[in-house]
C-alpha cells in the first residue's frame, strides 16, 4: 500500500471546508443575532420563537395603523376647536350688532365678517387629511360640505356604503313671523335627492342624516376587544355629528328621532342649534332689518325684534359653543388614549423583542469566542495545507 499527496489533499480539503464552514455559521450568527440558522438545530425554540415573531408583527402593524389614524384624529380635533373659537369670535360681533349701531356701513362690515364666519365653518368640515375627509364618516372621498353665497343653503353631500352616487340633501334657512331664522321641514327649507337621483321625502331625508350620523370605524387598535366590538376605538367623526354635539353611540341609541330621543328633539331641532344656523339667524336677521331700513319702511318694533332675535342667538350660542367643546374635548380624549396605546404598543415590543432574543438569540459575547476560535482554526489549517503542497515520488510511480 502507498500513500500518496492525493489522499491526503482529499483528506485535507473534507476537514478545511468543515473548519470553513463553522466560521461562516459563526460570522452569521454575529450578523443574524441568532443562536440557529435552521429550525432543525431546535425545533422548540424555532416553535417559540416564530409565536413571539408573529406577536412581535402584529405589534408593528397596529403601531404603524395607530400613527396614521392618531394623526386623522388629530385633524377632526384641530377642525373642532377652531369651530369652537370661530362661533366664540362670531358671538362676539353678534353682541357688537345687538348692542345695536345706528351706521349702516358698520352694520354690514358685521354681517359680511359673520358671513365670512360661516364659510369659515365650512370649510374646516371639509378639512381633509392625505387624501379623504376626515369628516365624512364611511365616505372618504365626497367633499360633505357647501354653503351658498350668501349663507341661507348648506347643502350636505354622502355616498352610503353600496351606492355609486352621492345623496345631496339641502337644508336652507328661512325666516319664522318672530323674526328668527331656521332650518324647517317644508319644501321652502327641505329638499334632497338620493344615489339613483330621485327626490326624497322629509322623513327619508332625516332618515338618510342619522344613518349619516350613526357610521362608526371601529379600529383594533390594541385597545378594547375584536370580540367585543363597542369596547374598540371609534375613529369616524361626521361633520353632523360635530354641528349636532350628537355622538354616533349616541343616534344609535335614538338621539334625533322625536320618538326615541331623550329630548324629543328630530335631528333637524339638533342642527337649528348649530354653529352654522346660529351664525347664519345672526346674519340674515341684520340683512332682514337693514333691507327695511333701505327702504325706509324701519320701525322701532323692527329695531326691537332685531335686537331680541339677537339677543336670542347670543344666548343659543352659549350653549352651541359649550356642546362643540365637549365633540372637541372628546376627541382630545381619543387623540390622548391613542398616544398612551403608542406608548404601550412600543413597551410590547420591546418586550416581545427581549423574549425573542432569550429563546432564539445568540449570545454576543459566546459568538464572538466562536468566531475566533474558527477563525484561529481556519488559519491553522490552512497552515497546514501549505506544507502538504510539496510532491512525493510515489506520486510519479505508474
Amino acid at each position: 500500500m502507498r500513500v500518496v499527496n492525493s489522499t491526503l489533499y482529499r483528506k485535507f480539503t473534507s476537514s478545511t471546508n468543515n473548519t470553513h464552514a463553522n466560521l461562516i455559521k459563526s460570522f452569521n450568527k454575529i450578523s443574524s443575532g441568532k443562536a440557529y440558522e435552521a429550525a432543525a438545530e431546535n425545533p422548540l425554540a424555532h416553535y417559540r420563537g416564530k409565536k413571539i415573531d408573529d406577536q412581535f408583527q402584529e405589534s408593528l402593524s397596529k403601531s404603524t395603523l395607530l400613527k396614521d389614524v392618531q394623526n386623522r384624529i388629530y385633524q377632526q380635533e384641530s377642525g373642532a376647536y377652531d369651530i369652537q373659537v370661530t362661533l366664540a369670535n362670531a358671538k362676539n360681533q353678534v353682541q357688537r350688532a345687538q348692542t345695536g349701531t345706528t351706521d349702516d356701513t358698520a352694520r354690514q362690515t358685521l354681517r359680511d365678517d359673520l358671513l365670512q364666519k360661516m364659510h369659515t365653518v365650512v370649510n374646516d368640515l371639509n378639512v381633509q387629511y392625505e387624501d379623504f375627509y376626515v369628516y365624512g364618516g364611511n365616505d372618504i372621498s365626497t367633499c360633505p360640505f357647501s354653503l351658498s353665497a350668501d349663507g341661507k343653503t348648506l347643502t350636505y353631500s354622502h355616498t352610503f356604503p353600496g351606492d355609486e352616487n352621492a345623496t345631496k340633501i339641502s337644508l336652507t334657512l328661512t325666516e319664522n313671523t318672530d323674526g328668527t331664522w331656521s332650518f324647517k321641514e317644508d319644501a321652502a327649507s327641505m329638499s334632497g335627492t338620493d344615489a339613483q337621483g330621485n327626490a326624497m321625502s322629509f322623513n327619508q331625508i332625516k332618515e338618510k342624516l342619522l344613518s349619516a350620523m350613526s357610521e362608526q370605524g371601529r379600529m383594533n387598535l390594541g385597545y378594547g376587544s375584536i370580540h367585543d366590538q363597542p369596547t374598540l376605538v371609534d375613529t369616524f367623526t361626521g361633520g353632523l355629528n360635530v354641528l349636532t354635539g350628537l355622538s354616533s353611540d349616541a343616534v344609535k341609541a335614538g338621539a334625533g328621532d322625536p320618538a326615541k330621543d331623550p329630548n324629543g328633539k328630530s335631528v333637524i331641532d339638533y342642527l337649528n342649534e348649530s354653529p352654522i344656523a346660529l351664525i347664519g339667524q345672526a346674519v340674515h336677521a341684520i340683512d332682514s332689518y337693514t333691507a327695511k331700513v333701505n327702504a325706509n319702511t324701519a320701525t322701532d318694533a323692527d329695531a326691537k325684534m332685531r335686537h331680541d332675535v339677537l339677543a336670542q342667538t347670543i344666548t343659543r350660542m352659549t350653549v352651541t359653543e359649550h356642546t362643540v367643546s365637549t365633540v372637541y374635548s372628546d376627541l382630545g380624549n381619543k387623540y390622548k388614549l391613542m398616544d398612551d396605546l403608542q406608548t404601550k404598543l412600543k413597551k410590547n415590543q420591546d418586550s416581545l423583542q427581549e423574549q425573542y432574543n432569550n429563546v432564539l438569540g445568540a449570545d454576543p459575547y459566546e459568538a464572538i469566542m466562536d468566531m475566533f476560535n474558527n477563525q484561529y482554526a481556519y488559519n491553522a489549517a490552512l497552515q497546514v495545507g501549505s506544507n502538504l503542497m510539496n510532491t512525493s515520488l510515489f506520486d510519479f510511480m505508474r
